[in-house]
């Protein structure tokens, strides 16, 4: 087929791939001035008379949730056009590969690299499920890994990549409350739950039970379950275990084999109920196992669970913590460092993760700051006065993070109005404390 022009409003600029239904360009929207993928839909594929109403369907739930899931960790779907004559998705432009290029014994990925990966697809996924939809067609090539500074998306290159990834393809999603009729037998067979296979009713337990084999499958290089033919793959994922991943990867932390045993369970009962458990779980094996190798070092899932621990971000949702994730600067500080100088501008205020930190004024203590504490937030919030208060210094061996005024500034509405939030109501618990002190002199 010769490459078009344009499709509808956008101009094309080339082909980013092309399967057995649809062809997907890079396009350019110039009202919006960016890149997007158009995934431009064969018209004999909808004219097919035994699957051509399957197909039809399949596009109109992709197309519904245009606008409606907007979250880091999910390809955003802009605009939607289903006609006779023309039919197509626009989507976010995410430069990189698919998770397929890291499913082969030679090209895996580190292991840590592989648990933050599942670990923010576990959040994706949470994200969808709390919207009414479950995805049911999980696998590695509807994982995309972005490349940060695009160019090279050769595997060598994105296994050291630090960018981020984008689950796509929702268009075999059960939605809740849709009015139309959901499409059965639709998904990859290795991938699929027990459940799916046999057509029984399904929950976010389905997509629990794909990722579990996705991960599997990013740790050794195969799949948990391999036959010659479909039947076979359906029998053994129905009546058999398969083997254990440290098998085929003799460094897999035992921790960390129980989780994915968890979160492949043939029944119900014994598979992760929720996604907060399996993420929950992944966070801990990480930590328990240490499987960073510099200390210094913060992988992003250890990041969120932290900050969601919190009292100051209980109120955030998981995007508006993904946020902060972010812009957050973190760091270990030795005992004697100062963190914040009396006088000094204010340009960042920040939490106390683990250790004890002396807050002075002229040489004299005045109050201890411990685990979980904000600390600097006066320099960001005083209207025309943006001076350090006091000392701020590390009386053990700290773990800080620090979010920098500016980067405060240009974050989301949410974001920022929960921050303020937040503050307030630090100020509050302070201003209570004093009293409390005042009364007992």
């Amino acid at each position: 087929m010769k490459q078009p022009e344009r499709i509808g409003k956008y101009e094309i600029r080339g082909k980013l791939g092309e399967g057995t239904t649809s062809i997907v360009y890079l396009g350019y929207d110039a009202f919006s001035s960016r890149d997007v993928a158009i995934k431009l839909i064969s018209p004999d594929v909808l004219r097919d008379k035994e699957r051509g109403q399957q197909y039809r369907r399949l596009l109109l739930t992709e197309a519904s949730l245009a606008g409606r899931l907007q979250h880091p960790h999910i390809v955003q779907i802009f605009d939607a056009v289903l006609d006779e004559e023309q039919s197509y998705i626009v989507m976010e432009y995410v430069p990189g590969s698919t998770l397929e290029v890291f499913c082969k014994p030679g090209d895996l990925l580190p292991i840590d690299r592989v648990v933050e990966i599942i670990f923010k697809c576990t959040r994706a996924l949470n994200y969808a499920y709390r919207a009414g939809i479950t995805h049911r067609d999980i696998k590695p090539a509807n994982i995309l890994l972005a490349q940060k500074n695009g160019g090279d998306s050769e595997a060598a290159s994105a296994a050291t990549s630090t960018g981020d990834i984008k689950i796509s393809d929702f268009g075999a999603a059960l939605i809740s409350g849709g009015e139309q009729t959901q499409v059965s037998g639709v998904g990859s067979p290795a991938y699929m739950s027990p459940q799916q296979l046999r057509d029984q009713p399904l929950t976010q337990q389905t997509d629990i039970y794909s990722l579990g084999v996705v991960m599997y499958q990013l740790l050794t290089g195969r799949l948990p379950f391999e036959a010659s033919s479909h039947f076979g793959m359906i029998y053994q994922i129905c009546n058999t275990e398969p083997p254990p991943p440290s098998m085929f990867r003799a460094d897999i932390p035992p921790g960390l084999e129980a989780v994915i045993k968890r979160a492949m369970q043939k029944e119900l009962a014994t598979r992760y109920q929720t996604w907060e458990e399996f993420s929950h779980d992944l966070a801990q094996s990480f930590r328990n196992t240490q499987l960073s190798a510099e200390h210094s070092s913060f992988p992003d899932s250890e990041k969120f669970e932290t900050l969601r621990t919190l009292p100051f971000f209980a109120e955030f949702s998981d995007v508006e913590l993904w946020e902060v994730v972010r812009f957050s600067r973190w760091r270990e500080i030795a005992p004697r460092t100062v963190i914040m100088k009396d006088g000094e501008p204010g340009d960042f205020f920040a939490f106390l993760l683990e250790g004890e930190l002396s807050v002075e004024k002229n040489k004299r203590h005045l109050v201890t700051l411990h685990t979980g504490e904000c600390f600097g937030e006066m320099a960001i919030i005083q209207k025309g006065r943006h001076e350090r208060g006091a000392d701020v210094v590390a009386t053990t061996t700290a773990r800080v993070v620090t979010i920098p005024s500016q980067a405060l500034q240009h974050s989301s509405n949410a974001c920022r109005m929960h921050c303020y939030q937040g503050f307030l109501d630090v100020i509050a618990g302070r201003l209570a404390d004093a009293n409390q002190r005042l009364a007992s002199l």
